[in-house]
């Protein structure tokens, strides 16, 4: 039976013990200054008639690690690092979606999210969006985000409506080996940067939850499943690091 959709079956538990970040991860409630795995039950989904679901969708890759990155300018293509949690993954057969999300400023900021998984199911829509081109990537990924705890106009600012990402801000796709890095921009709107400077302005006081998942278009890509989804805590720009980043061969 074809496979349409991420993986149809739950991936096997992995071992989260070989992947390190700086961005601490916790799955208590009150933690702060750090990254938990979302369950998933706070995002609309699109079921198998295209209507609507608000149910716990499991995520098609497992996230392993977070970095919280700072710099005097933009940076690109941070999957290249040395020991990053997709380096790490490729020399153990394992295939990453690395999603690094670009702050401007007069410090640059790039909070990356490595998504992981043992394989990509051939035919599947995932696997379609990561071997595709880049219009094909751009007009189907999407982000789903949410405010569980914040101020209100931080929460209506962001809101919970699934946007295509790369229609609402530069995408950057680079495909390495055994890896694909997307680069977000979120300079690159003037909607998302104004949003941003709120969210900055009291980045310490917010939970945020994303979900990451390609959208499906036909029926027969239906149930639409996550990529994967992460809840991130009461940040402090101070734990960010600057990363050590090897000369880009590109």
């Amino acid at each position: 039976m074809k496979k349409t959709a991420v993986e149809e079956e739950p991936a096997d538990q992995m071992d989260l013990s070989c992947f390190f970040c700086n961005l601490r991860h916790d799955d208590l409630d009150k933690a702060r200054d750090c990254w938990k795995v979302s369950d998933g039950s706070n995002f609309r989904v699109r079921s198998k008639h295209f209507c609507y679901d608000k149910t716990k969708i499991p995520a098609g890759m497992d996230l392993v690690a977070v970095d919280w990155f700072k710099d005097t300018k933009r940076m690109d293509h941070v999957a290249r690092r040395q020991g990053c949690a997709a380096q790490v993954a490729s020399e153990k057969g394992l295939f990453s979606i690395v999603f690094n999300l670009q702050v401007p400023g007069s410090t640059h900021y790039s909070m990356v999210f490595y998504f992981v998984t043992k394989e990509l199911v051939p035919g599947s829509l995932l696997q379609r969006f990561v071997d595709g081109d880049d219009e094909f990537r751009t007009s189907r990924l999407k982000l789903i985000p949410s405010v569980p705890k914040g101020s209100w106009i931080v929460r209506q600012s962001v809101g919970s409506t699934p946007c295509l990402l790369g229609k609402a801000v530069d995408c950057n796709y680079i495909r390495g080996p055994k890896y694909l890095e997307i680069d977000v921009d979120i300079g690159s709107s003037t909607v998302a940067n104004g949003v941003l400077g709120l969210v900055i302005g009291v980045i310490t006081t917010l939970v945020v939850d994303m979900a990451f998942l390609v959208q499906a278009n036909t029926t027969d890509e239906l149930p639409e499943r996550l990529i994967g989804a992460v809840r991130v805590a009461h940040i402090n720009l101070k734990s960010a690091i600057v990363p050590k980043l090897e000369p880009d061969p590109s």
